[in-house]
């Protein structure tokens, strides 16, 4: 409970009886504007709670500013690693992130882990592998609580306010890929132990631009000696620059290619056509096929599986489409996005190897010809997941990208169900505004495509969010995207229009389900679902705030326990949605082709 007193003349006391027990020992007297909070040690509630907080001898009436119940319930898994909650919340005190979710244990329970953060559930206790806090607006030294989370496969600390120089504790991470620091202040020599990793190509470094990577601790003594030599030799320098110049002109395309390719070098995924050949057995498997080629099922020498893209030799862009993709996805890591794991150029013949999603892609879950029926909580958490992604490309990637070909075919899933957004790296391929995170070229799946893209012709975040509504209300309702029939097409929005009116949530979500669902909840997913979709852009809300709501809504229902029938859930009125822009006319709705 929290009081706070808000007037000055008269005295207002308050004292606590609960359940006829008190729980103070003599009134309290609230001082002027400051807050006092009480917790008091009650029996667990049994389905209500009567106090009163009122005493004979106050002249002003209680005033009472919140009152909190707790539900508590057993926790089956372990909590995380001790030494990871330590160095975790250093970091947090350090730079002061105050983040509403960055509250109790990082990683447990599994669906309520901290964003931003990565877990992995294999050993004893969850241990962090992977933190992203990029464009945080983190200042000052980059602590060394960071090298105390041993478990790290990635750090992202790109584009915030550091200076100083990089720790060298952080070369001790024993199991660290990735270190992102691009976009901040530092300065200094660069840790000898992360130099060589980066050379040996088992660390992916991405380092401020005024920072070099051959600038390590041993180049520091050397300095003095540097400066001078390369003062008296620029006169030769400069005599050999002129003898050469004829033949770097004469080699120009040459050139230009050799330096476009030398980009692409994280020489670890870096692999040979015969090496592809070999991981995909002479491409003897076909598992999907797409505008820019072919995707083959592969095996690495670790015996992991991987999906291996081969670029279309037909494309009209290939070459940029692919340099695009190598050169944005090696920076993009995040846990909802299908990571890529290397890439091939070789004689022409180029491929990109993605990790493998064993469970196929969230459009064949939902089909009807699927005899495992996604469950409810399943399908929130697979909403959650995919909105976490794309959130992450929206507000975690700088500039942001615009995926602009969102679908429940581009949703996989992998061996733990755990959904992640596929073919990403291809928005930023078009880009033509510098750091604009607005496309204009053509793309999109009917059903899905934002119907403002077709007067505006402009693609945005936005328009993300209209086809992540349209995914959404194909999870709630288990309908596709566009039913057709001899007759006519009706588009999802169409088909669940009317049943909203009618209040009717029992037909509106999928009758494979067997009604084994919160009501309450399943109204709050399609209202989130309705309000991504209005035909105006400008009406949809941020993918920050969806995501909040969809966590929300499987709080909810995993805190219910069982699907909830109460009759005032049953139906509901057409005010709950007046945010939302229901009354679409055909028109509005994209056109089936």
């Amino acid at each position: 409970m929290e009081f706070e007193e808000v007037a000055k003349a008269h005295p207002r006391q308050i004292t606590i009886t609960f359940h006829s027990i008190d729980y103070v020992t003599s009134p309290i007297t609230l001082d002027y504007l400051k807050p006092q909070s009480l917790c008091p040690q009650n029996e667990p509630l049994r389905g209500n709670a009567n106090f009163t907080i009122k005493t004979k001898d106050s002249d002003l009436l209680p005033f009472l500013n919140a009152y909190e119940v707790y539900y508590a319930f057993p926790l089956q898994q372990l909590p995380t690693n001790q030494d990871d909650i330590d160095a975790i919340v250093d970091v947090k005190q350090t730079y002061k992130i105050t983040r509403d979710d960055w509250q109790g244990d990082p990683c447990v329970p599994r669906n309520f882990s901290w964003n931003d953060l990565n877990c992995s559930y294999d050993g004893v206790s969850p241990r962090i592998i992977s933190l992203n806090l990029s464009s945080s607006k983190l200042n000052g030294n980059i602590t060394s609580s960071f090298a105390k989370l041993t478990a790290l496969h990635s750090l992202d600390l790109s584009y915030n306010n550091f200076i100083g120089s990089i720790p060298e504790v952080l070369a001790s991470l024993p199991n660290l890929q990735i270190l992102n620091l691009a976009g901040n202040n530092l300065n200094g020599p660069i840790p000898k132990g992360l130099a060589e990793k980066s050379k040996h190509g088992t660390l992916q470094l991405s380092l401020p631009e005024s920072l070099e990577l051959g600038q390590t601790n041993s180049d520091k003594g050397k300095r003095n000696f540097i400066i001078p030599v390369v003062t008296s030799i620029g006169a030769l320098v400069l005599l050999i620059f002129i003898a050469i110049f004829w033949w770097v002109k004469r080699n120009q395309g040459q050139v230009t290619i050799s330096k476009q390719e030398d980009a692409l070098k994280p020489k670890n995924r870096q692999f040979t056509h015969s090496e592809v050949v070999r991981i995909t057995t002479n491409f003897s498997k076909v598992i999907g096929e797409g505008g820019y080629g072919k995707v083959y099922l592969g095996t690495m020498r670790d015996d992991s599986q991987v999906a291996v893209k081969v670029l279309s030799s037909s494309s009209n862009q290939g070459y940029k489409e692919f340099q695009a993709e190598v050169q944005h996805l090696m920076l993009v890591y995040h846990r909802n996005l299908v990571s890529l794991v290397g890439y091939s150029d070789d004689r022409g013949n180029k491929a990109l190897i993605y990790e493998y999603m064993c469970n196929g892609n969230l459009k064949q879950h939902l089909s009807v010809t699927n005899r495992d029926v996604l469950s409810w909580n399943m399908r929130l958490q697979i909403a959650i997941d995919a909105a976490n992604g794309l959130e992450y490309l929206h507000n975690g990637c700088k500039p942001p990208i615009i995926h602009r070909d969102l679908k429940t075919a581009n949703i996989l899933l992998n061996e733990s169900m755990q959904a992640k957004i596929a073919d990403f790296g291809l928005s930023r391929s078009f880009a033509t505004e510098k750091d604009s995170h607005v496309t204009t070229r053509p793309a999109g799946t009917p059903g899905y495509l934002d119907p403002e893209y077709q007067s505006t012709g402009n693609f945005n975040k936005k328009s993300d969010v209209y086809s992540f509504g349209i995914i959404l209300l194909e999870l709630i309702t288990g309908q596709p995207v566009i039913t057709r029939s001899h007759e006519s097409s009706k588009h999802v929005l169409q088909w669940v229009n009317p049943l909203i009116e009618r209040g009717d949530i029992q037909t509106i979500v999928d009758e494979r389900l067997q009604g084994e669902f919160n009501t309450n909840v399943a109204w709050k997913a399609l209202e989130i679902a309705m309000s991504c979709v209005p035909p105006a852009a400008i009406q949809r809300p941020d993918m920050s705030h969806v995501l909040v709501e969809l966590k929300e809504c499987l709080a909810v229902e995993m805190a219910s326990g069982t699907a909830g029938k109460t009759e005032n859930s049953m139906k509901r009125s057409n005010n709950s949605f007046q945010m939302t822009s229901l009354a679409l006319d055909a028109e509005m709705v994209p056109s089936a082709r």
